[in-house]
């Protein structure tokens, strides 16, 4: 989630002699707004996260809103649908998942250097199956990034048991992100690498490496058109102990490609 600041542009004046008529000077500019408020909305071929599939390959349709205020403090929620839980066997009439977020993102200085501290909690409505030896779905974290440029480096912190694992809280989530420009193609090169841990006894199968390859272009209209691949290192022969192959045998974490289109607003 990227979330834009709202910086004020402070233009200066030449001198002008004090006999001048108003109908010669020039307009006062509007003052910035106090606040934004944005919008989103894509469809994607599927939705993989951190390296998984939550939608068994299946297209999902994902869209949020976004409040930023000029002080650097954000707030905001986004949704898509999603089968993991049913198709793990963990939820009955559970296809959606809502994640609200709130933190504080601003520029060191003149560095061009940007921070971003927040705290975001995953809700996943519906009803756990019992005596599944899991936890509910349920996830805090906190996450802390920094970026230059085209380049952020973040970490997730896991402040609960995350994603239904049990004793898990202490895992983290830590990613390297790229979103390079590719000259005057219009086109952006996207990469990414990430490091999922599972904190716990007896949770180390779960740990894996996840990263992502794409290209996407962006119009003035806001619409947003692209497609990445995505792998994981977690194929080691131990995927069903480690949660990531389904109740119907799908396995998670193999090698994806995902189309999309979004829009902001």
């Amino acid at each position: 989630m990227r979330k834009s600041l709202v910086t004020i542009a402070v233009l200066g004046t030449l001198a002008l002699p004090t006999a001048v008529f108003a109908a010669d000077a020039a307009p006062a500019a509007a003052p910035a707004p106090a606040y934004t408020v944005s919008y989103n909305v894509g469809l994607f071929s599927q939705y993989i996260f951190r390296g998984l599939t939550q939608t068994d390959k299946k297209p999902a349709l994902q869209g949020g809103v976004d409040f930023a205020h000029s002080s650097g403090f954000y707030l905001g929620a986004w949704g898509s649908n999603i089968s993991w839980l049913e198709d793990d066997g963990l939820y009955q009439n559970s296809s959606l998942e809502l994640d609200v977020y709130g933190g504080y993102a601003n520029t060191i200085g003149d560095t061009g250097v940007g921070y971003n501290v927040g705290l975001l909690q995953y809700i996943y409505p519906g009803a756990k199956v019992a005596a599944t030896g899991y936890d509910k779905a349920e996830t805090t974290e906190a996450y802390a990034a920094l970026s230059y440029k085209w380049a952020q480096a973040k970490i997730s912190y896991g402040l609960t048991d995350i994603f239904g694992v049990q004793n898990s809280n202490g895992s983290y989530y830590a990613e390297l992100n790229g979103n390079i420009p590719l000259g005057e193609t219009g086109l952006t090169a996207i990469a990414h690498i990430g490091y999922q841990d599972f904190a716990g006894a007896g949770h180390n199968a779960l740990s894996y490496t996840d990263w992502k390859l794409g290209l996407s272009k962006s119009f003035a209209s806001g619409v947003t058109v692209g497609a990445y691949y995505t792998d994981t290192d977690s194929d080691r022969g131990d995927d069903s102990a480690a949660g990531y192959v389904d109740a119907s045998g799908t396995y998670l974490g193999k090698t994806a490609f995902t189309a999309y289109v979004s829009k902001a607003f």
